[in-house]
Order: structure tokens, then C-alpha cells, then sequence
């Protein structure tokens, strides 16, 4: 469907960007996303997905809204204590940008419902917080054959990167699976929960945008992308640096063993 003129005026900055432009807007337009969570990671992402016009949003979570949110939750406010996340979401994302169809999902994603809920979308974007869904979420992506865009943080650090495991890369070598850069989970408790640890909720802003740049980088098709790299980010130093990470030929999801 063409850009009516209310999005051409809202999406006027995207507009004359070159790089962007009517044809990448458009593909905005018709992409589904699904983000998975709705909290410190998700909700500025889920916000500037909206704001870029991404025609159909879905969230799953399935937390409720507590007061210590709050200090890194930005989408969510305190008339929405108590309400579960995926839909307190859904009517900020109302509020945002009417042309937005969003789908809240409130439930947890598990190995069992996670290839359903992933094929129904383009893209997905994983800002979840615990390594049992981190793997469940990347496993389907690559059964379901869908581009990950996932990201962590610490208490003053964060990580990110991309994942298009179902596909080759230039020189023809499989691109590398989730499983290829962590292999294994680490052992239960051997890092600290949020709770537990802390976390600086600017920090989730940071990432929580730069997830939802390099989501709209995948759908549009601009610079390079951060498959095979990850993104470190040093909050105590202000610095970024980028590693990257190949293809593990004994890894349990496209090695040659396989």
C-alpha cells in the first residue's frame, strides 16, 4: 500500500534520507516484527519501531508492570502498574503512531510455542532476559528461517548483535548461529539477575535503540549489517568495540555434523 499523506509527513525525515527514502519507508511499512519482551531492552525499542512506521509490531511478554520498572521501562507509566507489559505496550504504541498494527502476545515464549509465534513474523528482535529464552528464540529463528537481532546487558556493559544463521555468507560458508558464539548457556546463578545485580537504565535505552537501528537496517538494506560481529558497549568508559565471530562447524544447529 502507498504512503498516505499523513505518513509522508510523519515520515518526512526518513523520506529524504537517500539511503532510505519512499521504497524503504514502504518496506517499513510492510514489515512484521516480533519483539521478544516488553522491558528494559524492549521498550525503547519497541518505541522507535513505531516511530519508523513498522506496519505490524508484536510483543510478547508475560510480566506485569511493577514500580521498579520504572527506572528503565520508559514505555511503560505509573497508571499502567499492575497491567501485563505486552499490553501496556501495545496502547503506548497507540498513542505513538495510530498507523502501527500491534499484536501482544502474554506469554512467555518457550520451545514450545516458539517456532509458532516466530513464523508468523519477518523479523525478530530479542530483548529478553534470561539464557532459556535467548536459546529457544534463536534455535526457532533458524528452523523458522528468520533474521535475529539480539542484544544483553550487564550492570554498566551491554552486547549486541545479528543473526541470519539460514543463509550463507559472501564466501559461501554458513553464517553463524547464536549457538556459535555461546555455545552453552553458563551454569544457574552464575550470573546475577537484574534484581540482584543492578542495571543502569540509561544503558537500556542505548541498546534498546540500537536494536531497533539495526532492525530497521535488516528491513531496509542500508551500511552493513552485524551479522558475525558483536557490538560491546563499556558504559564506566564510554567506548564500543566490535568482534568478530565465524561460523562453528561443530555447532548443533548448521554444523557439519548436522
Amino acid at each position: 500500500m502507498p504512503l498516505t499523506s499523513d505518513e509522508i509527513d510523519r515520515y518526512a525525515r526518513h523520506l529524504v534520507l537517500r539511503d532510505v527514502g519512499g521504497p524503504g519507508q514502504l518496506k517499513l511499512k510492510a514489515a512484521r516484527v516480533l519483539v521478544i519482551g516488553a522491558g528494559g531492552l524492549g521498550a525503547p525499542l519497541i518505541q522507535y519501531l513505531a516511530a519508523a512506521g513498522i506496519g505490524t509490531i508484536g510483543i510478547v511478554d508475560d510480566d506485569a508492570v511493577s514500580l521498579s520498572n520504572l527506572q528503565r521501562q520508559v514505555i511503560h507509566s505509573v497508571p499502567d502498574l499492575g497491567r501485563p507489559k505486552a499490553e501496556s505496550a501495545a496502547e503506548a504504541v497507540g498513542r505513538l503512531n495510530p498507523h502501527v498494527t500491534v499484536e501482544p502476545h502474554v506469554t512467555r515464549l518457550t520451545p514450545d510455542n516458539a517456532r509458532d509465534l516466530i513464523g508468523r513474523y519477518d523479523i525478530v528482535a530479542d530483548g529478553s532476559d534470561n539464557f532459556d529464552t535467548r536459546y529457544a528464540v534463536s534455535d526457532a529463528c533458524f528452523f523458522e528461517r528468520k533474521p535475529l537481532v539480539t542484544a544483553a546487558l550487564g550492570q554498566f556493559d551491554g552486547s549486541l548483535t545479528t543473526i541470519r544463521a539460514h543463509e550463507n555468507g559472501p564466501d559461501g560458508r554458513p553464517n553463524p548461529t547464536y549457538r556459535c558464539l555461546f555455545p552453552s548457556p553458563p551454569p544457574p546463578g552464575a550470573i546475577p539477575t537484574c534484581a540482584e545485580a543492578g542495571v543502569l537504565g540509561a544503558l537500556a535505552g542505548v541498546m534498546g535503540s540500537l536494536m531497533a537501528m539495526e532492525v530497521i537496517r535488516e528491513i531496509v538494506g542500508f551500511g552493513e549489517s552485524l551479522v558475525g560481529r558483536l557490538l560491546m558497549v563499556d558504559a564506566r568508559a564510554m567506548r564500543f568495540d566490535t568482534v568478530r565471530y565465524e561460523w562453528d562447524e561443530g555447532n548443533p544447529l548448521s554444523g557439519s555434523g548436522v
